[in-house]
């Protein structure tokens, strides 16, 4: 949640930093709102202290032998409409905050405005594949290598589903044990969340109230509950309501966890297989650091997904994020692309930002720094990877001309030495 201190003292700095996130926000209702609520605080304690001051003058009233009964009739009046002022104040507040927590997070500073046909390549990494033979996308692939059924899928749950057989499980498996002994080795906590997410959860990752119909819920559950769409949503709610001592950060954490989403693939061709589906395996890291800090784990975290995709040796894009092309939560972002030979582009498959406190004023996640002081926790995101793009670009990038699929020698420990995978006969 944007900080309200901000857009009550430099509401045109809001209001142009949320058109950079393609926002039209009009800061003149908040603005009337601080004004009342301002003026009401002001009344209510006025009438408090003028209470408070009668109620005081009472036993010198009764010593000098006057009737206090119209003090008590002016304390009672003084009351009444205390009670309505606090009402009205209170439901003032409720507006202020119902406008406020479906603002999006502001865009960092050197973000440029508009959508994703302003998102700025930083780098490649690696070279695209050249195949001297008839190359097959990773639809082709995987029917002839028999480790995929999409008939079947589609038979027990859906379209926009698929099943791992065979050795098709032992490569996803394989790609998620490398990403987690990765993640190990670099010092993060392994968390394993529940899939089944409550409400307050999704306030706080800043998915609800805007995105609440984006979720699959549980029908005929209370309180209400819904399938988590990643596992950023569990982990930054780890410390909601809690203060955490400077001695503690930074958190680092890591989860895997499918993530099920409504929104799934279509049949365009760069839609097709697993690019796109309800429910897919992912790794997500998550930190949270002090109010200054948070560049050094941005940094750190892009890093470490960009290492993951070189140590497979599949080639990708580095891609920074115009501001409204980065998520509602987040001041940053960026994305790391993998390279679909039978597509001809890239294809996310991690995005790492930024938060700022934006979540932690939503789950008051705090900390006290080393005078006492309390702040408002930084926290961060990045897939650390998502399967469902990696294992098609692995399949398409490392084929060969006998139809096999060459086994990065990352993930051969994982899967038994095992040096390609065979078509089948």
């Amino acid at each position: 949640m944007i900080d309200p201190k901000l857009i009550e003292e430099k509401p045109e700095y809001v209001k142009e930093a949320l058109k950079k996130k393609l926002w039209d926000f009009d800061p003149e209702p908040l603005l009337s709102l601080f004004q009342r609520r301002r003026s009401l605080r002001k009344e209510v304690e006025s009438n408090k202290a003028e209470q408070n001051r009668l109620t005081s003058s009472v036993p010198s009233f009764k010593k000098e032998g006057k009737d206090p009964a119209p003090i008590f009739a002016k304390v009672r009046e003084l009351a009444a409409n205390n009670k309505a002022k606090e009402e009205e104040l209170k439901t003032v507040e409720n507006e202020i905050q119902a406008r406020i927590e479906v603002l999006p997070n502001l865009p960092d500073d050197d973000l440029v405005g508009g959508g994703k046909e302003n998102n700025h390549p930083i780098k490649e990494w690696g070279e695209k594949p050249q195949f001297s033979f008839q190359a097959k996308d990773h639809v082709a692939l995987a029917e002839s290598l028999g480790i995929i059924d999409y008939k079947r899928a589609a038979k027990i749950s859906g379209s926009g589903t698929w099943i791992y057989v065979g050795e098709g499980a032992e490569l996803e498996w394989a790609l998620l044990n490398y990403f987690i002994s990765s993640h190990l080795k670099d010092g993060y906590q392994f968390v394993l969340p529940p899939h089944l997410l409550n409400v307050e959860s999704g306030y706080t990752s800043g998915q609800f109230p805007k995105f609440r119909d984006e979720v699959f819920y549980l029908e005929g559950v209370e309180p209400k509950k819904f399938l988590l769409p990643t596992a950023e949503t569990a982990l930054v709610n780890l410390h909601r309501n809690e203060i955490l001592s400077l001695d503690e950060l930074p958190k680092k954490y890591f989860a895997y966890t499918p993530c099920y989403r409504k929104e799934a693939g279509s049949y365009r061709t760069e839609e097709r297989g697993m690019i796109r589906g309800y429910q897919f395996n992912k790794v997500e890291m998550v930190q949270y650091t002090e109010d200054d800090k948070s560049d050094i784990a941005f940094a750190e975290m892009v890093e470490k997904a960009e290492r993951l995709l070189q140590g497979l040796g599949l080639t990708y894009r580095l891609d920074k994020l115009a501001a409204g092309d980065c998520s509602h939560s987040m001041a940053r972002t960026y994305d790391i692309e993998v390279w679909i030979p039978s597509m001809g582009i890239y294809k996310e498959v991690s995005s790492v930002s930024n938060a700022r406190d934006y979540q932690a004023r939503r789950g008051m996640v705090r900390y006290k720094d080393k005078d006492g002081k309390v702040h408002y926790c930084h926290t961060l995101n990045g897939s650390g990877l998502a399967t469902s793009r990696v294992f098609p670009a692995l399949l398409e990038q490392c084929q060969q001309e006998d139809g096999s699929v060459l086994i990065p020698e990352v993930l051969r420990p994982f899967m038994g030495g095992k040096e390609r995978i065979l078509p089948k006969k």
